[in-house]
């Protein structure tokens, strides 16, 4: 599979997963021995299963979430992919993350290593 076929599928894919909190359909995406950081300074998660702990944890006490990713930019096996979600918390406060994941794929359209920038502001400006 090409870059760009596979870093359209991951990004499409993404957005449904986290508009309807599907885990499984995410961590489809990643090869099993993937590599995922969340932000430059926590610690990775290696392997599929870990990469769907950390989705599922992310994914607690999030309601009613619209996302939307951009198309993807792509350069060799690597693709670069904006996205902005709106959600509630558990509260009932209204939240907004925007941010990017750096993907890396392998010939098979798997995600193979993936790194995620991202901030979150109250409401949604």
């Amino acid at each position: 599979m090409d870059t760009r076929t596979a870093a359209q599928h991951f990004a499409d894919t993404w957005q449904r997963g986290w508009t309807h909190h599907d885990v499984d359909a995410i961590t489809a995406l990643y090869h099993d021995d993937a590599v995922h950081t969340s932000m430059p300074f926590r610690p990775a998660h290696h392997g599929k299963h870990a990469i769907a702990d950390y989705i599922a944890w992310s994914f607690a006490g999030e309601n009613d979430p619209t996302v939307a990713f951009a198309t993807p930019i792509v350069d060799g096996d690597h693709a670069v992919i904006e996205f902005r979600v709106h959600a509630h918390d558990s509260d009932g406060h209204s939240t907004t993350l925007a941010g990017c994941v750096i993907a890396r794929f392998d010939t098979d359209g798997l995600a193979v290593e993936t790194r995620d920038y991202w901030h979150t502001a109250d409401g949604h400006p």
